[in-house]
């Protein structure tokens, strides 16, 4: 299973899922009478329909165009680069980071909050990966379901450690300019290329000194420093099994290379605001690495950019 490639808009989906989600849970946040109660009714309509109807869509739109058959395996492990299974990762932690945070305000006790709220997102991918397990397709990948659990264990973790995310999974994204070359599998419009092309995708783990340090210091409580994954030059899954001729006719040649990065980030939970809906926004937006000055690290050395996003 690929999060963003084979044109599934699962990425798409679950941001406007939690954005959803977060934002009517916080315009919600002026309820008066037994706030908790008419909260836990606001919590479970809004997300169960929303899981519901994106699982509906996923199957009408992506699904039934393929043939399906019995339930088999597939074995992705090698592919672009292990850039599928870091996004698998992104998408669980911050569907089990965004659950836990509707649980926490509607009133759940810490114990619901990790198991249900932290749950939520593991269950919904493995839904989709028994999908794809009965997709001819595809299968269902124990990479992709092992990237799963990795990702709602590391937000899981950190609320039963420190009752707050100090590591956090980010993404960025640049245009490639490789997806013309393979518009099929790397998207032939610019919101496509967002989802499918890997090359322009970056995925960081945020982590903010503030939380570690006890004593008092004059260390921004929300400046991060960000360490990112990316990978370049990949036309296709395990290799690159298209002839690339520029409108020269000389035939290009993309070497498939993994990608390092060293950046400063900004932690928009850290920054402080009494608008609950603000907290809401502020809360899905920081999934997404802020922009900042970054050294690229590849087998052929090293690379200074004034702004990476």
């Amino acid at each position: 299973m690929l999060i963003f490639t084979g044109m599934r808009p699962r990425l798409s989906l679950f941001i406007f899922l939690v954005f959803l989600t977060q934002v009517f849970l916080g315009q919600n946040d002026s309820l008066k009478a037994d706030p908790f109660k008419k909260r836990k009714v606001v919590l479970a309509s809004s997300t169960g329909a929303l899981t519901v109807g994106s699982l509906f869509y996923l199957n009408v739109a992506w699904y039934s165009g393929y043939n399906t058959g019995k339930f088999h395996f597939f074995n992705d492990n090698k592919e672009w680069l292990q850039m599928d299974k870091v996004g698998h990762t992104f998408t669980t932690y911050q569907m089990s980071r965004l659950m836990m945070n509707a649980f926490d305000w509607a009133g759940y006790t810490r114990k619901q909050k990790l198991i249900y709220g932290g749950g939520i997102g593991f269950v919904y991918m493995t839904t989709i990966e028994v999908m794809d397990g009965f997709s001819r397709g595809w299968g269902f990948s124990w990479g992709d379901q092992l990237a799963d659990g990795l990702g709602t264990g590391m937000a899981i973790a950190q609320e039963l450690a420190w009752r707050e995310q100090r590591f956090q999974l980010k993404l960025s994204y640049s245009e490639s300019g490789l997806a013309k070359y393979n518009p099929a599998l790397l998207g032939e419009t610019p919101y496509t290329q967002v989802l499918k092309d890997y090359n322009g995708q970056t995925y960081w783990l945020s982590i903010n000194p503030s939380a570690f340090i006890k004593r008092e210091n004059k260390f921004p409580k929300w400046l991060n420093i960000a360490l990112g994954y990316g990978a370049y030059g990949m036309l296709g899954g395990h290799y690159n099994n298209s002839v690339v001729v520029d409108n020269e006719g000389n035939v290009l040649k993309f070497d498939r290379e993994r990608r390092f990065y060293l950046s400063l980030d900004v932690d928009l939970t850290r920054i402080k605001t009494k608008s609950k809906i603000l907290k809401g926004i502020f809360s899905v937006v920081n999934m997404l690495k802020f922009p900042a000055p970054a050294l690229q690290c590849t087998k052929n050395g090293f690379r200074f950019y004034p702004i990476y996003y």
